[in-house]
């Protein structure tokens, strides 16, 4: 069997417990919060060599502070850039009166999804949002192997981050910065998980009281009490989105009535410019203010990638004609949606038919609002991994997908996604049932 792909090191962490035992502490960690039932687990945690970790980070703060920029300057207002992404009329709420606190604290919960291409990473998308996957999931992963691998004292043979202790931070430096009380509220609902149980943004609230912090887990039915009740919550987690309350017939009513009274909720709804997909074709394409440093790092980390219409465009430095480009590139492309999540808006080309692949480059085309992007072959890495009825684990060669999480603009860990039989494709926890782990480095 080959070994890792360079970037990913060789060094793979052993199991520190029976099958069985690891099997029922990652479900016992995890339960209750709608996570969907995996038959195949890691029996360890994915390892990285410390410059790898550090290389993640580095670019995906570097990136960030590009995407950032990007999607702030495509209009000097909201109602601007309401229109120039084309978003769906359902975006256009939930946005605080002061446009300032909008932008400054529309990135304070961040995710890319990087894959490991031939050359290194390569960074895919960015989400950027309260509600993204992998804080709660990440954390009772840690939990798991810190227990195994510990020593008598609680020393681990590997380095980590911990999500909750970062946010608790991001959380006390917002409060200092705005001169508020450090007092959190989590809004979301247990609706959204699929459960009856509100474990999922308890286990949130409850670490955050152990260490001092005040915060509470509020349905937006009960979130007038955030700024109308005896305790007063002047910050909050955003954590759902609009589409998905809208599916569920949850009202958003609850949510801006409350950031109408004083209550801010991070990240704002600007994160969701930042979050388009038409950011990262915007910025691939480069922008005139970009220094020749920052077009090296776009070309280094991301794929070609170009919101998709009828014009001409460049690709490997020669002119084409985009639409027939990606007509004529279907095996080598992907088509994305510029809103989207799970990967339920992606089409992989060398998946489709030439038929289906042309009807949808002519539908996203006349909606300008897609992205065709270079399809990059992850690279592999080894991880032992257990089944529902494994005695010994087994090794697998997986090809992750990469979630550096960045709170506050700080490393908070690292959300592994992937298929754990090896299969490649598009990679999703809730969509079609890949595994997850988190990321340490050695």
């Amino acid at each position: 069997m080959s070994g890792n792909h360079p970037w990913f090191g060789e060094h793979v962490i052993a199991p520190a417990a029976a099958p069985a035992t690891i099997r029922d502490m990652l479900r016992h960690e995890i339960r209750d919060t709608g996570w969907p039932h995996q038959p195949m687990l890691p029996a360890a945690p994915l390892a990285l060599p410390r410059a790898s970790y550090a290389e993640l980070y580095r670019a995906t703060t570097a990136l960030l502070d590009l995407v950032r920029r990007v999607a702030l300057e495509t209009a000097s207002t909201t109602a601007g850039r309401l229109a120039a992404y084309g978003m769906p009329e359902s975006e256009d709420q939930l946005f605080v009166a002061d446009q300032f606190i909008e932008e400054r604290y529309a990135d304070c919960v961040v995710r890319p999804d990087v894959v490991i291409g031939q050359d290194g990473p390569r960074f895919l998308e960015f989400n950027v949002s309260g509600a993204l996957g992998g804080p709660v999931e990440t954390h009772c992963r840690l939990l798991v192997w810190r227990a195994l691998h510990g020593d008598a004292d609680g020393r681990v043979p590997f380095g980590f981050h911990s999500p909750f202790a970062v946010r608790e931070r991001m959380f006390r430096d917002l409060a200092a910065e705005l001169g508020v009380a450090p007092r959190v509220a989590l809004v979301g609902s247990a609706r959204d998980q699929g459960v009856a149980s509100t474990r999922y943004f308890d286990i949130e609230a409850e670490y955050y009281a152990a260490r001092g912090l005040h915060a509470r887990f509020f349905e937006p039915e009960d979130l007038s009490e955030a700024w109308n009740g005896p305790v007063h919550y002047p910050l909050g987690l955003r954590n759902f989105t609009i589409p998905d309350w809208d599916e569920l017939g949850i009202d958003t009513a609850p949510v801006q009535e409350a950031l109408d009274n004083g209550v801010l909720l991070v990240g704002t709804q600007t994160s969701t410019f930042l979050a388009s997909k038409l950011t990262m074709g915007l910025l691939s394409e480069g922008r005139p203010w970009m220094s020749a440093a920052e077009r090296a790092l776009v070309a280094r980390y991301l794929p070609w990638t170009r919101v998709l219409s009828a014009r001409k465009t460049t690709f490997a430095d020669e002119g084409v004609d985009l639409l027939q480009f990606t007509v004529d590139n279907r095996e080598r492309l992907v088509l994305k949606e510029g809103l989207g999540m799970s990967g339920k808006q992606v089409l992989i080309g060398e998946r489709t038919t030439p038929a289906e692949w042309s009807a949808a480059v002519d539908a996203a085309a006349l909606s300008g609002t897609s992205i065709v992007q270079e399809f990059v072959a992850p690279a592999s890495c080894h991880l032992p991994m257990i089944t529902e009825d494994s005695s010994t684990p087994h090794d697998v060669a997986i090809a992750p997908v990469l979630g550096p999480l960045l709170f506050g603009g700080r490393p908070a860990g690292i959300f592994a996604r992937f298929f754990g039989d090896g299969q490649a494709g598009i990679v999703s926890v809730m969509g079609n049932n890949a595994a997850d782990n988190c990321v340490v480095w050695v």
